[in-house]
């Protein structure tokens, strides 16, 4: 038997639409929407954060002229663009390579959360977004809970927006978000992965018992998955010598079964009950076209079962059920 998945549970990230680390050609990034859009993939993330606002201006340019019902599309509130005096230099400080003209305000106000909103439709050129997210707010709990959560509840049910939820690379503040309040969703980045699944001891129990979806990103921790070599980076520093170690162990595993590393990381969230689909970044047409062909590579059922029985995937961690033979 052989797991299938389809590239509807694909999302595109576009923080590499807003020069991630590298610039990304203007043309280039027109050409990564279109092929994702030729691919099937109807779902699309940014946030104002990625290339102060590039991102957001490029994906908005790429998907104006697509039919509205037929993709949905995520923004996220947090950090406010606010211009800078004097020449600037460049972002790359904050990952970005791209000119620092605008400046990041952390604002998880309810006025920062509703004027968010409106300038990322500036932005993006659209009427309306589909899911908002709460960005990063670590470090500000005490106002994401009693200022920023309940202003996007209000904006909810004023159908300004449709769902809500928090984006966040932790487990802790997303399982307190699912456990006491009414959001919909959690991009979880990183803790749910072949590397990490620090989100089975109670973020996505939680979820799947009331019913929050979830939506997996970082599946390759930031390039140790997706390419296991010395120097590889794990959540953006190098990798640990015992994480390339399982890294190694778990892609030799998967190529026996005839299975890249990375259609296996892809498709292993996918096999959590709370979990919805995977948001996988992409800076090319040929990443986005490699990314929707291993999602939906088979993987025999016996490979998980070889996983579990190597020690690479603990016990209790569900995989993909198999929906074909």
């Amino acid at each position: 038997m052989r797991t299938t998945t389809r590239v509807g549970q694909l999302t595109l990230g576009a923080a590499a639409l807003g020069n991630l680390f590298h610039p990304v050609s203007d043309e280039d990034a027109a050409a990564t929407v279109e092929t994702a859009w030729a691919c099937g993939i109807r779902a699309f993330d940014t946030a104002p954060h990625y290339g102060l606002g590039l991102s957001e201006r490029r994906l908005g340019d790429a998907l104006r002229t697509r039919p509205r019902a037929q993709f949905t599309l995520s923004t996220k509130v947090g950090r406010l663009l606010r211009a800078r005096a004097g020449l600037p230099g460049d972002d790359l400080a904050n990952g970005f390579a791209v000119p620092a003209t605008h400046e990041r305000v952390w604002d998880f106000s309810a006025r920062g959360v509703r004027t968010g909103v409106e300038e990322s439709l500036a932005r993006l050129g659209l009427e309306r977004v589909d899911t908002v997210y709460l960005h990063d707010p670590d470090s500000h709990e005490r106002e994401a809970f009693g200022c920023a959560y309940p202003e996007l509840e209000r904006m909810r049910a004023e159908g300004l927006v449709g769902a809500i939820g928090v984006g966040m690379n932790q487990t802790s503040m997303p399982t307190r978000f699912v456990r006491d309040t009414d959001i919909d969703v959690v991009l979880l980045a990183g803790r749910y992965s072949l590397l990490d699944q620090s989100a089975l001891a109670a973020l996505l129990p939680l979820a799947a018992q009331r019913g929050v979806s979830v939506l997996v990103g970082g599946v390759f921790n930031s390039g140790l998955l997706a390419d296991p070599q010395p120097g590889a980076t794990f959540d953006y520093a190098p990798a640990p010598a015992h994480l390339l170690d399982r890294a190694l162990a778990l892609r030799t595993l998967c190529e026996t079964f005839g299975v890249p590393l990375r259609a296996a990381a892809l498709q292993f969230p996918l096999g959590h009950p709370a979990v919805t689909g995977v948001l996988l970044g992409a800076r090319s047409a040929a990443e986005v076209t490699d990314a929707a062909a291993v999602i939906s590579h088979p993987v025999p059922e016996e490979m998980w079962l070889a996983l579990r029985a190597q020690g690479l995937l603990p016990p209790g961690a569900p995989v993909p059920v198999p929906t074909s033979i």
